[in-house]
């Protein structure tokens, strides 16, 4: 009695589950599944009048009903007037942070289960206001470095930084280099004063609260900069230091502070030890903010930021180290299991550090009891119950973040039913083939199945088999096989059948197979196949390449013949399948395509010295032709396009599978590929090797250009060209210079360090002025000394020249112009080579220090100086200079200019055409009483480029001209001319139509070449390309 009894027990909780109500109704109802879950809110402190809102919105069938928790605690939402549900999404009126702040999950349920939703944080944002206190003043030596600490006030969360100086809006700038603002800290670097910076800094923040923003400044950081005539130069000091470790997520920006003080300035490098820098870094490599974006575990390692000027260097190291949030590898899906039988969920994460992993069933945690057990990412539940359906989520976390995987388990229980899936009605099947008819009914738990043909009971045999799945397969079938097939199922809560009909078809056959072929590449090939079939069936043709189907487009469609182009790509064994519904056959053939080898593999470096890298590598495809020769192309950091590359042996025959690549520089980073080639051409490129990087060597090349000379008393400047940095072969670059005094026997040497340096400045008080020095240079590094470059004779400091120049003439030219001369002073002297000469002039009411100055380049003795006044006395005096100033003036003397010309140009300006010449026809121009007089006129005459001038006495008024040949026209400029210079000019425009009369006069302020032509006193006439003038 006591079966029964359970047994009418599941059977009235199978129907229960089937009809509805409280329970969840399979294939019509549906768990929870998110389509929008809460996120992280920051709010602004103190905004309540606003409400925070978080999202929450679920999938179901029927709908959810929602609940939310904070810390882990159910809120009260009817109990709390605060809190509002709005269609699942939470709404919190006047938030407040010591009450409101904390983490919230939604919970979403319905008949089939509960989901939790991912946390969400609700933070708080705020700054508070900088203590009103006053802040000490701060003292610094020009050329010094300094601090200005921000102190910031509380706040949430990070504020990005600004100094303003001493007044809104002007802020420091940070483009000169020699300042910085750290984003960490807020303070202000100063690397090197100047007294310019001396006054009131103010600390400026601003808090990002999304849409809302809020600023609080500080209160005045005195400054003041202390003069110092000569002030103390500094080797760098880092003063701004990144974490000795610092950790970053996956996928998101790292920044790298560095600073340092110093005098001069030192510039900043950033570089990956043992590495090299990624490319995405480079526009801040110089920088003091190194931005690594788009972090990946590629970028861990230690970073070094070097600073250095011409006094010296520092360096400091720290380490990137890169996790990441967990990531799913491995999701489970839905399940639909029949009752007492097991169910097996698996789900993996990818995280750093590794995540771990715990399991809920509609909200609650699960853990291994009785029929259930967890294992990290496993759980398994045996003989299942209706009791175990329900929403299922796997949960994977670490420190930077959770993340939910979420399915729905359904515990199937209910009779055999054939209606989703009956016996197939009809199944045709070829004589001589095999057939498989399937069975598979719904039911739960699973049932008995067997077979009968017609009224016969199936049992297995040497043709007929039926699979313990249920299926049944008959092999070597004949007609006698047709019929009516029946399959019946039965499990204790019923029973159920469903029948197909077997009809038997004559088989397919190939009668024309495609044969082999073997070609070039880039000749064609046919390969054709033909088959016969059943009449009452559709035979199609599908090809296949090496196994994968080739595209019916792209192969020709479903048809009995495929052509090929004769590329490497389709060599292979081609197959054709001749099918009908119920059978298929298939036969074969092998294309050879001879062509240039494929990619050599396995490219490795398997030695590393200063010069050379030896490679290795395995040996491609040779495409059915032997490989003849490889070739060796490489790259740099420094020349990052492939070229091909020195090797030894200088020719790689086809059979090395190694070379020597020479002739590289020393520590570069270089990458290679490989090449090969036969009689038919030259393959693809390897993929290319690891970057590797070549020893570091001693510098073999001698720095250029030395030079250097001026300076302040008592010093030699040596100048130089810093060396590139494919002749720096190591790291520790710098220079060593050697120099002496001409004739003496030892040399001074110093070593100044940096690669960027290019200059040095010997100080000594007992220097003489103009002391010639022998000065050699050569680079090092820290394997070695490089040679020494060829001696240069470099010049100490000068001193101003002592002579002045005799024998001032200034005679004027113009109204505007005047010549002036002198006699030279001694070239060298010992206080210096003299570099040219300085004019100064200047007007009577003029102060004789406020003197307009000219200096010639060179040693000339005669310049003209331009711009002057009409009818106007200058003084004009002469001194000679050099690169420390100028020498005492000469005598001085004075010159008046001339009067202006006429400031009118010619008037009523008329020409006429007679065949191929023009004459033009003027106004003679009067000079006023304050204006020199007319000496006659000048005409310049330009077409396509050409120029004439004619320069005319003052009684002539006209001048005949020839015109082009062509319809193009010729432009006439004609003005005055007198000891003052050229007056303005007439601008006429003149065809060959002489139905167009085109005449343009200049506006005043017109700039025409009559005014720059060359003055009367030196040209009279100049002709260029242009046939004779006729007067």
């Amino acid at each position: 009695m006591g079966p029964l009894v359970w047994l009418l027990c599941l059977c009235s909780l199978a129907l229960s589950y089937t009809a509805g109500g409280d329970v969840c109704v399979s294939g019509h109802d549906s768990g929870p599944v998110f389509e929008g879950q809460p996120s992280n809110v920051l709010f602004p402190e103190g905004l309540t009048e606003e409400p925070v809102i978080f999202t929450c919105q679920a999938r179901a069938s029927p709908a959810a009903t929602y609940r939310w928790k904070v810390n882990g605690t159910e809120v009260l939402l009817g109990e709390d007037s605060r809190y509002t549900l709005v269609a699942g999404n939470l709404l919190i009126g006047s938030p407040q942070r010591g009450r409101d702040a904390g983490s919230y999950q939604c919970l979403a349920s319905n008949r089939c289960g509960t989901v939790l939703s991912q946390a969400a944080n609700l933070k708080f944002g705020y700054v508070h206001p900088f203590p009103p206190d006053p802040r000490s003043p701060q003292t610094v030596p020009e050329g010094g470095g300094i601090t200005l600490n921000c102190q910031p006030p509380p706040h949430y969360p990070v504020l990005s930084y600004r100094w303003f100086f001493n007044e809104f809006p002007v802020f420091v700038k940070l483009d000169s280099g020699r300042w910085f603002i750290s984003q960490v800290t807020g303070n202000l670097h100063l690397a090197k004063a100047e007294l310019r910076d001396t006054g009131d800094y103010y600390c400026f923040t601003t808090n990002h609260m999304n849409v809302h923003t809020k600023n609080v400044f500080s209160r005045a950081n005195q400054l003041t900069v202390q003069p110092d005539a000569n002030p103390r130069k500094s080797a760098p000091k880092i003063r701004v230091r990144f974490p000795p470790e610092t950790y970053a997520l996956t996928g998101q920006t790292a920044r790298l502070e560095c600073f340092a003080h110093g005098n001069p300035v030192p510039t900043l490098r950033w570089r990956k030890v043992e590495s090299s820098l990624p490319p995405k870094v480079a526009p801040s490599a110089d920088t003091p903010t190194l931005t690594i974006p788009n972090l990946s575990f590629e970028d861990e390692g230690l970073y070094e930021c070097e600073a250095q000027n011409s006094e010296g260097q520092d360096s400091y190291q720290g380490r990137i180290t890169v996790q990441a949030r967990p990531e799913w590898t491995q999701v489970m899906s839905n399940s639909e299991v029949e009752i007492s039988s097991e169910m097996h969920w698996s789900c993996l994460a990818a995280g750093k550090p590794k995540p771990s992993i715990h399991w809920l069933r509609n909200g609650l945690p699960l853990r291994t009891q009785d029929r259930i057990e967890v294992n990290g990412g496993q759980l398994r539940i045996s003989h299942l119950t209706l009791e175990d359906s329900g929403m299922y989520q796997c949960v994977a976390e670490n420190k930077h973040g959770t993340i939910y995987s979420n399915a729905e388990l359904r515990v199937q229980v209910h009779a055999p039913d054939f209606r989703l899936s009956p016996v197939r009605r009809l199944v045709p099947a070829a004589r001589g083939g095999r057939v498989v008819i399937e069975c598979r009914p719904r039911a739960a738990p699973k049932p008995t199945l067997f077979w009968s043909r017609g009224t016969e009971l199936l049992t297995n045999s040497s043709r007929v088999t039926v699979t313990p799945e249920g299926n049944l397969w008959i092999t070597n079938i004949s007609r006698a096989d047709e019929g009516r097939y029946t399959c019946f199922a039965e499990n204790y809560l019923g029973k159920a059948n469903s029948t197909g009909i077997l009809s038997v078809r004559e088989s397919t056959k190939i009668t024309l197979a495609p044969s082999n072929a073997d070609i070039n590449q880039g000749e064609n090939v046919t390969l054709q196949c033909h088959a016969s079939h059943d009449p009452s069936m559709d035979l199609t043709f599908t090809w296949s390449l090496n196994g994968a189907s080739l595209d019916p487009e792209k192969s020709g469609g479903h048809f009995r013949r495929l052509e090929a182009d004769g590329q490497l790509r389709h060599a292979g064994t081609y197959s054709c399948t001749a099918q009908t519904v119920v059978d298929s056959t298939s036969a074969s053939a092998r294309l050879v395509v001879r062509g240039p080898p494929g990619p050599p593999g396995g490219i490795v470096i398997k030695d590393v010295n200063e010069t050379v890298v030896e490679l290795g590598w395995s040996q491609g495809y040779d495409n059915h032709s032997p490989i003849g020769k490889y070739v060796v192309k490489g790259r740099s950091s420094l020349a990052p396009v492939w070229k091909q590359m020195r090797t030894d042996p200088p020719t790689v025959e086809g059979n090395a599978e190694s070379a020597y690549v020479i002739g590289l520089l020393p520590w570069t980073h270089y990458e290679f590929q490989v090449i090969a080639s036969n009689i038919l051409g030259s393959g693809e490129p390897s993929m290319a090797s690891a970057m590797v990087r070549t020893r570091q060597a001693a510098p073999t090349v001698a720095p250029s250009g030395l030079g250097g000379g001026g300076g302040d008393r008592n010093e030699l400047i040596i100048t130089w060209t810093p060396m590139a940095q494919e002749y720096q072969n190591g790291d520790g670059f710098g220079y060593i210079l050697a120099f002496r005094k001409r004739g003496a026997l030892l040399w001074l040497v110093e070593r100044v360090p940096g690669a960027d340096s290019s200059r040095f400045i010997y100080n000594n008080q007992s220097l003489s002025l103009y002391c010639p020095f022998q000065v050699k240079i050569k680079a090092y590094n820290s394997q070695g000394e490089g040679p020494f470059s060829q001696t240069a004779i470099v010049y100490s400091a000068e001193g101003e020249p002592t002579e002045a120049p005799r024998r001032i003439n200034a005679t004027a030219l113009t109204a505007f112009e005047i010549m002036v001369s002198w006699d030279p002073v001694e070239h060298v002297t010992p206080n210096g080579a003299v570099q040219g000469y300085e004019i100064r002039y200047w007007r009577p009411q003029d102060r004789k220090e406020a003197a307009d100055r000219v200096r010639t380049a060179g040693l000339e003795t005669m310049a003209r100086v331009s711009g002057l006044r009409p009818i106007t006395v200058y003084y004009v005096t002469i001194l000679a200079y050099n690169s420390a100033g100028t020498g005492p003036p000469s005598p001085q003397t004075f010159v008046t200019t001339k009067k202006p010309p006429p400031d009118r140009p010619p008037g009523n300006v008329s020409w006429r055409t007679d065949g191929s010449w023009v004459t033009v026809i003027w106004d003679q121009v009067k000079a006023l009483k304050n204006e020199s007089a007319v000496l006659g006129y000048k005409i310049l005459y330009r077409h396509e480029g050409q120029h004439a001038l004619k320069v005319l006495e003052k009684n002539k008024r006209s001048i005949s001209l020839p015109l082009p040949k062509d319809n193009s026209y010729v432009v006439l400029e004609i003005c005055a001319w007198g000891e003052g210079g050229n007056g303005p000019p007439h601008e006429t425009i003149v065809s060959r139509d002489s139905s167009t009369d085109m005449m343009v006069q200049n506006s005043a302020g017109h700039l025409s070449q009559c005014h720059t032509l060359l003055p009367t006193a030196a040209v009279l006439l100049l002709l260029i390309g242009l046939g004779e003038l006729r007067l």
